[in-house]
């Protein structure tokens, strides 16, 4: 059986995405929809159903709905410290519009195993900060899992909290949206009206509800009190009326899709492509009614960015059979081949199919998923010569790191480095060049700089910890310093293990010897 870590079975991360217009970072903000607002402009004018709305199920929507006050006196989050490793107290101790900045400056395009620590973070079971309300930090928590693409993780941390509160419903619905799992946030809304939604959303959901016909009037009306823009008429039309989706000229796609435009859009027959949107929409692309070249695609992006399990991105790859070459189909077949190889007996089947599968997922940014699937079993294969080397890299990327640095015997100074790394054992280990010496004196340092230091020992652990992920991405841009602090950092925070994990990824990912 596969071997997944938490995080990993819980949620996916991803990468920031870029603006179509001038190439910025496009933070969840500014993709979610408005699906609320302030006061209600249409909802009055909905005529009420003669009959409860028609919906596609007798039992009602899965959600429990906690009143703020009483969430946010205590910790809010998913994952528990025993799980996490990390204090309850790991924000409270710090001011809250800090934290803020601290997350939202985080870049999540980085090593995985720092994206593992990143999605925990925002997971965490936690208290609130001294002095705040917390709901800005809970916000931010959870806009940087929808960056990430970690929409499973998004919406449990949100369910984790108030969904009263119209922010709160606002991210919760829009996920809902990318999940497939509207029917219960329309559900939602039909019980909770002060929620205010939008014309969209409104219509959206009266239909989806099954009240087309209240749906078409609430338009209507809107129309005629000039509520509604010419995009929103032309698309809410074709939604509500099917004669007419897929008729006439093709409308014109928004710069920056909110999920209600998109699944709009897909009811009509207008899919749009989600290798130009977020992260987060790529999702979509993994069902059965895509192309399997655009699942294959969709699901190398989402694992690229550790916002996939390793699983799903086999079952995608072995699917089956590819039908033509280049590009996917080579690395489709190269696993598929590779998975032959590891079913034979034939060690130089397996030593010449490892090779190329190795290469093809070295060429997608795949290296991690890849050692993830495959590096404990390598080890029990018996392989000679450049193969078994291949086979010791591969596994110190995979959750089997320490029984493969324990059961191989170092042949260059890099080997004897990375394994120093899985060990502790430093002794007679010389540095090769500047990013290994980073990586020794972090492993080898009493205690992380004066300031880092000082965050930790004061109860400002989540600080501290986000501080030293930024410091380690400092690390891939150059400042070897950076690395060292940052090494240190999570050693003191408690951290080794992430430690190791990020320390052997940065060596290794781009290791020539």
């Amino acid at each position: 059986m596969r071997r997944m870590s938490v995080i990993t079975m819980m949620v996916a991360l991803g990468g920031p995405v870029m603006s179509q217009e001038d190439g910025a970072p496009l933070s969840a903000i500014d993709w979610l929809s408005q699906s609320v607002e302030s006061a209600p402009t249409v909802a009055a004018s909905r005529p009420q159903a003669v009959e409860p709305p028609i919906t596609s199920t007798g039992t009602a929507p899965g959600v429990t709905v906690t009143p703020l006050e009483d969430t946010q006196s205590g910790p809010l989050g998913v994952l528990p410290s025993d799980v996490t490793g990390l204090p309850i107290g790991l924000w409270a101790r710090s001011d809250e519009s800090t934290l803020v900045s601290l997350i939202r400056a985080e870049q999540v395009e980085t090593l995985p195993a720092l994206q593992d620590l990143l999605v925990t973070l925002m997971l965490a079971v936690a208290e609130p900060p001294v002095g705040g309300s917390g709901d800005a930090l809970f916000l931010t928590r959870a806009d940087k899992l929808l960056d990430m693409g970690a929409i499973e993780a998004a919406q449990a941390l949100l369910e984790s909290g108030d969904l009263l509160d119209r922010e709160v419903f606002r991210r919760w619905f829009d996920v809902s949206l990318l999940r497939g799992t509207e029917s219960e946030a329309c559900a939602m809304l039909e019980q909770q009206p002060t929620l205010a939604p939008t014309l969209m959303a409104r219509v959206f959901c009266v239909a989806r509800n099954g009240d087309w016909n209240a749906a078409a009037l609430t338009l209507n009306t809107a129309r005629a009190l000039g509520d509604v823009t010419p995009d929103e008429e032309a698309l809410l039309t074709r939604f509500l009326d099917p004669e007419l989706a897929g008729e006439g000229e093709d409308l014109l796609p928004p710069s920056r899709p909110s999920p209600l435009v998109y699944r709009l859009k897909e009811a009509v027959g207008e899919l749009m492509p989600t290798s130009g949107l977020p992260l987060a929409f790529a999702h979509a692309d993994l069902r059965d009614t895509v192309a399997w070249r655009g699942q294959i695609e969709a699901a190398e992006r989402l694992a690229r960015h550790a916002a996939l399990s390793e699983n799903v991105l086999l079952s995608v790859y072995t699917a089956r059979a590819p039908a033509a070459s280049g590009g996917v189909w080579d690395r489709a077949a190269a696993i598929q081949d590779l998975e032959a190889a590891l079913e034979s007996e034939d060690d130089a089947d397996l030593a010449q199919a490892l090779q190329v599968a190795w290469a093809a997922m070295e060429d997608a940014g795949l290296q991690v998923p890849f050692a993830r699937i495959y590096g404990e079993m390598l080890l029990s294969r018996r392989l000679d010569g450049p193969a078994a080397q291949l086979v010791y890299r591969i596994a110190l990327l995979s959750p089997a790191y320490e029984a493969a640095a324990r059961s191989h015997t170092p042949r260059s100074v890099a080997e004897r480095i990375w394994r120093a790394v899985v060990t502790g054992e430093f002794a007679d280990v010389e540095a090769k060049d500047a990013p290994s010496a980073a990586v020794l004196a972090g492993f080898q340092a009493s205690s992380p700089s004066e300031s880092l230091a000082s965050a930790i020992e004061e109860g400002r652990v989540g600080e501290a910890v986000l501080r030293a992920i930024a410091a380690f991405q400092q690390g891939l841009d150059g400042d070897h310093q950076a690395v060292t602090d940052s090494i240190a950092t999570l050693r003191a925070a408690g951290l080794d293990e992430i430690a190791r994990r990020a320390a052997l990824q940065y060596l290794i990912l781009d290791a020539r010897t």
